[in-house]
């Protein structure tokens, strides 16, 4: 039988001091109401509209960021006013000038070149070393620079433009640009490893997959091997062939997108306009 247990009483407490009252506190939003606040609507851009730093260096005064210095420095004027905004946005028809000189955009150049060995594939090089502008420079007065790369004894047809959004599509993987290498080898190439190659290759960096891959011309020269692929990974068939136990003692990129380097010998080029009919600018500008 459970007892009653009485509780032990507790002394008086003593009288609690009154409290200050709160401050009324801002009424809180309602958070599923609550949307933020509002974004600054930038004006709608007008068609044809591009920033002015992009027309100087278009019209082959200067690249762009040497453009914003010119711009900050209140060299450029716009319709006869000068402007320092970075960002402003030239409109059709709008006269720009720099030193009293009217610019106007440069043609649309599209160069094929046939690179020769130990050439660097790159506008400037800090080792003083051989590049590709160093042939191209003093044919060219436009400001144009190579799309893509070949390494410094990879030999073939390499592209240069002034084109800046054509070149970003040639060198974008979604395009699928197909290239096409014959590639001498130090001994013959068996057929175990032509399929192996066909299959796919498994690197460091995964797998290097080619579209293509035979021996080239007379059946009996299996040291010289065809390749077609559209992978843009750093020396890919250099690897691959080191990955199987070959070295490669040449490679010759013999076309690239759609083009080939015929007729166009070794450290010369075309130079032609781009045209809305020509190829590759009008597959990539549909």
């Amino acid at each position: 039988m459970a007892r009653d247990r009485k509780k032990p009483s507790r002394p008086d407490r003593p009288d609690r001091p009154n409290r200050p009252s709160r401050p009324n506190r801002p009424s809180r939003p309602n958070k599923g109401n609550f949307k933020g606040p509002r974004k600054r609507q930038d004006p709608p851009r007008e068609p044809g509209s591009q920033r002015l730093n992009k027309v100087i260096a278009n019209s082959g005064v200067c690249s762009r960021r040497e453009a914003d210095k010119l711009i900050e420095a209140g060299l450029i004027k716009v319709n006869g006013k000068v402007i320092v905004e970075m960002g402003f946005k030239v409109k059709p028809g709008d006269q720009v000038k720099y030193q009293n000189k009217v610019l106007t955009g440069e043609r649309k150049v599209f160069i094929l070149m046939n690179k020769p060995k130990d050439h660097i594939t790159t506008v400037s090089d800090t080792h003083d070393r051989k590049t590709v502008m160093h042939i191209v420079e003093r044919m060219c007065k436009e400001r144009v620079y190579p799309v893509g790369r070949l390494d410094r004894n990879t030999t073939g047809l390499l592209l240069f433009t002034n084109d800046g959004d054509m070149a970003k599509r040639l060198t974008h993987p979604s395009y699928g640009i197909k290239k096409i290498y014959h590639a001498q080898l130090d001994k013959n190439v068996n057929a175990k490893d032509i399929h192996a190659i066909r299959n796919g290759v498994g690197l460091d960096d995964g797998k290097a997959e080619v579209d293509v891959v035979g021996y080239v011309g007379d059946q009996k020269n299996k040291r010289l091997v065809g390749l077609e692929l559209h992978s843009g990974k750093n020396r890919i068939i250099r690897r691959i062939f080191e990955h199987l136990g070959y070295k490669v003692m040449a490679l010759d990129r013999i076309g690239y997108a759609g083009l080939t380097k015929k007729d166009i010998p070794r450290v010369s080029f075309i130079l032609a306009t781009i045209s809305s009919s020509s190829f590759p600018y009008r597959q990539l500008r549909s």
